[in-house]
């Protein structure tokens, strides 16, 4: 099984911001969303192209993914963003709310059909079209935009998150069908290390690959709910062993504490060893 990326920790860094950009370089991060949209202020916006292109010409940010957030295309800036951006040294490009599949159609006709393209899922439109957005030959992942989502929906934020859930699940679903990266919202009170370890936990019971992040302070407990536990490493290792010592005996069936081991449960195994290796070697 090849090594797969870690998408654990995704931290937002303002495009505009030398200091942050530079800071970026050392932090113990799996990806790193460069922001021209949010994170920057209206009259900083068309310097910020040229503050981030030079940071990303200099390089130094090793092993981690590095994807550019742009504005949206039916903004002033988007357009501009997208051409000026196109040949950086990045990873994937990342599309503000997303609609529909028409939406990535209209990036790629600016920045080539070769590059990778993200989605900001965040309007009930483009959860409802997660499906055909994930489809798209281009798209390789899926952010969730938990804070725009919400407004739009009208919904209150929870601790539990239930008036998020059949959004998160749908853009989870298609996510996995068509093989997307698929990363958890934002968690927006930086200093609450204990609400931040509840929602981590809940979305990577859900199935994300990871989170985003607002703030370094957030990287070490969003890393850790993200990493495979000392525990699943072994219960995997004996769930494989079992299994092959089965297999080759040709007899019964394996059993690791008490439960059945089936082909599905080797897979699920050898794909949390896969990523407990390449946490290592990140």
């Amino acid at each position: 099984m090849d090594m797969p990326r870690p998408y654990r920790s995704v931290l937002y860094i303002p495009g505009s911001k030398d200091r942050a950009l530079e800071k970026a370089r050392g932090l113990d991060v799996d990806a790193i969303i460069f922001d021209l949209e949010d994170a920057v202020a209206p009259d900083a916006k068309v310097e910020a192209r040229t503050t981030l292109s030079a940071a990303l010409k200099e390089g130094g940010y090793g092993a981690r993914a590095k994807i550019i957030r742009l504005n949206g295309l039916d903004s002033e800036w988007g357009a501009d963003d997208a051409a000026a951006m196109k040949d950086a040294d990045a990873d994937a490009f990342l599309l503000p709310k997303v609609n529909s599949a028409a939406d990535v159609d209209a990036l790629a006709a600016i920045i080539g059909t070769d590059k990778a393209i993200w989605a900001m899922i965040e309007t009930p439109l483009g959860v409802m079209n997660a499906a055909e957005i994930a489809a798209h030959p281009q798209m390789k992942g899926f952010v969730a935009g938990t804070n725009d989502l919400a407004k739009e929906l009208n919904c209150r934020f929870r601790a539990d998150r239930l008036p998020m859930q059949a959004s998160l699940q749908m853009m989870l679903l298609a996510a996995r069908a068509y093989g997307v990266v698929a990363i958890d919202g934002v968690y927006n009170q930086f200093k609450d290390d204990e609400g931040l370890k509840v929602e981590c936990d809940q979305g990577r019971d859900m199935g994300f690959d990871g989170k985003t992040l607002i703030h370094p302070a957030q990287v070490a407990v969003c890393n850790a709910a993200f990493s495979p536990s000392e525990a699943e490493i072994e219960l995997a290792q004996r769930q494989i062993a079992a299994f092959e010592e089965t297999e080759a005996s040709g007899q019964g069936v394996a059993v690791v504490d008490g439960k059945i081991v089936e082909n599905l449960h080797v897979e699920t195994a050898k794909k949390i060893l896969a990523m407990a290796e390449a946490v290592a070697a990140n």
